[in-house]
């Protein structure tokens, strides 16, 4: 066994570590609107669950070099996104968004994604994805101290989107939703085997 104090490693190596182990990884490609009306969207794999009671998720965005991502300065701005959720039908698309774009240009053109228009907040999503969440945020909370090296944010979900084939009676068929993970470096994984394990009473 190898013991590692992360205060002795670099950023890179810290991360290297974390997005190796911590596997896999749900992706929620997420869409923005800025002041000036462009839309934005990016994918990011520092993401999960927070509550059901309201429905809330949580997304971690880094600052490279100490700057706000587009994603978050539009989170902070207008206090509205959408989630999708990635899977193998669209990750190909989705990965094209991840190209580093100046504020003025939307990735959304460049990937040829579709925007939809949204319910319950004012920024689009897109059709491409079998789940879209609109949310609202709840809290935004600068990590890291007097310089942070990232923003978590806390968003309510005010809207579901899920198209009709991946849902029965209640209940998401993880088969047909087919998403894909986020591993290390460029790979991504499918949903592979399914197998069940009885919870203790």
């Amino acid at each position: 066994m190898i013991s590692i104090d992360p205060k002795h490693n670099s950023e890179r190596e810290n991360y290297k570590l974390l997005i190796g182990t911590i596997i896999p990884r749900p992706i929620a490609f997420v869409t923005t609107q800025s002041e000036e009306g462009l839309l934005n969207g990016a994918p990011f794999s520092y993401f999960n669950i927070v509550s059901s009671n309201p429905p809330m998720v949580s997304l971690a965005i880094q600052r490279p070099a100490g700057r706000l991502k587009d994603t978050a300065r539009n989170i902070y701005d207008n206090q509205q996104f959408v989630v999708h959720i990635v899977d193998e039908e669209n990750v190909a698309k989705i990965n094209q968004t991840a190209a580093t774009l100046p504020a003025s240009e939307s990735e959304i053109e460049l990937a040829n994604l579709t925007p939809i228009q949204s319910t319950s907040v004012a920024v689009p999503g897109v059709l491409e994805a079998k789940v879209r969440m609109e949310c609202k945020l709840v809290q935004a909370i600068p990590l890291g101290g007097e310089e942070p090296g990232s923003d978590l944010f806390i968003g309510e979900i005010v809207q579901f989107h899920i198209d009709e084939l991946i849902y029965q009676e209640g209940h998401i068929d993880p088969r047909v939703l087919n998403a894909v993970s986020r591993l290390a470096g460029n790979n991504y994984a499918t949903l592979g085997e399914i197998f069940t394990i009885d919870r203790p009473e």
